[in-house]
């Protein structure tokens, strides 16, 4: 799919971005990788990983539209990825994370549609989904916009979808990081925010897979929800230190005790299918015609339950404490 053609990624120097490359340089043949990032210094560690004849390195932000629609010149997919992430500095800085997770997609919408990319995903997260904190609710927002952008850029523009999952094993920010540097410190209690404290889990490798296997899937307005395992954080610092022996340090500003990636309010715009959920859009303009229920690679899902939700604390599927432990070592 990726062969001969030109892929851009917003914030491409993040574990996604990179993993992506990894697994696009050995399956595919790009013509153009372009990594859109504002941080020099990371381009230039990145530059030294990746030095293929088809990476491109720009510096710019999401911030600056003119620069995105320069940067997107003959591109044909487009990843989103770029976004203020972390829920504590957000709530302390609320207008800077609306300046680049809201402004800044509308600003990736503009400026695909400027230079008519093919397809465009923007990565979502599971707090988008009924928000308690202001990132959350930004990436909604966000995901709104994506979705809207197929009735701006009209029946012949290009394409958006949202790519929405859980918290990913081992990326910059996520807890088992965060674990292991306290283990290796000598700490003896892990901290935990709650007892019954449950989250979505995937590795990068699982992320990036479903992407590509989107970007093949979509038709436009859908946002894709893997079917992934739950975890429960007490089971994973056991899995980790080896004891259940933890400290209790209560919830952090906006985190949420469980997550939801497809809330009960839109069961009836939700199709599920063997490995994942489609919502589907409210409104749609650009193709009135279009089959949710059979995406572009055949695959066929059925209308959701009445009143379905899919929820971190109910899901059928938890991780042991062995197969965290198994996942811990994979991605170490």
């Amino acid at each position: 799919m990726f062969s001969n053609k030109s892929i851009l990624i917003t914030g491409g120097t993040g574990s996604f971005g990179r993993r992506f490359i990894t697994h696009v340089l050995a399956h595919y043949q790009p013509k153009k990788i372009i990594i859109y990032s504002r941080d020099e210094l990371k381009q230039f560690e990145m530059q030294q990983m990746y030095d293929d004849k088809c990476m491109r390195y720009f510096l710019g932000d999401v911030r600056d539209k003119h620069r995105l629609i320069a940067a997107m010149r003959d591109v044909d997919y487009v990843i989103h990825a770029a976004a203020l992430k972390q829920v504590p500095a957000a709530e302390y800085n609320p207008n800077e994370c609306i300046k680049t997770n809201i402004n800044g997609a509308q600003n990736v919408i503009d400026a695909a549609i400027a230079a008519n990319v093919s397809r465009v995903i923007a990565l979502s997260t599971d707090k988008a989904a009924n928000p308690v904190n202001l990132y959350g609710a930004t990436k909604l927002a966000s995901d709104k916009l994506f979705v809207a952008a197929n009735n701006i850029s009209g029946a012949k523009g290009p394409r958006f979808a949202v790519v929405r999952y859980g918290n990913v094993v081992g990326s910059r920010g996520s807890v088992v990081p965060f674990y292991r540097k306290l283990l290796a410190d000598g700490c003896r209690a892990l901290p935990l925010t709650h007892e019954e404290m449950t989250r979505f889990w995937i590795t990068l490798d699982e992320g990036v897979e479903f992407v590509i296997k989107d970007f093949q899937r979509m038709q436009g307005g859908e946002i894709f929800v893997p079917k992934i395992p739950s975890i429960r954080i007490s089971d994973l610092i056991e899995a980790m230190s080896g004891t259940r022996d933890f400290e209790l340090v209560g919830i952090r500003p906006g985190e949420k005790l469980h997550e939801i990636m497809v809330p009960e309010e839109m069961a009836h715009h939700t199709f599920e299918f063997d490995d994942h959920y489609v919502i589907t859009p409210a409104i749609k303009f650009f193709d009135k015609n279009i089959n949710y229920a059979k995406n572009k690679l055949g695959e066929k899902g059925c209308q959701a339950a009445d009143k379905f939700e899919y929820h971190s604390g109910t899901n059928p599927h938890f991780l042991t404490v062995g197969e965290l432990q198994a996942l811990d070592k994979i991605t170490e």
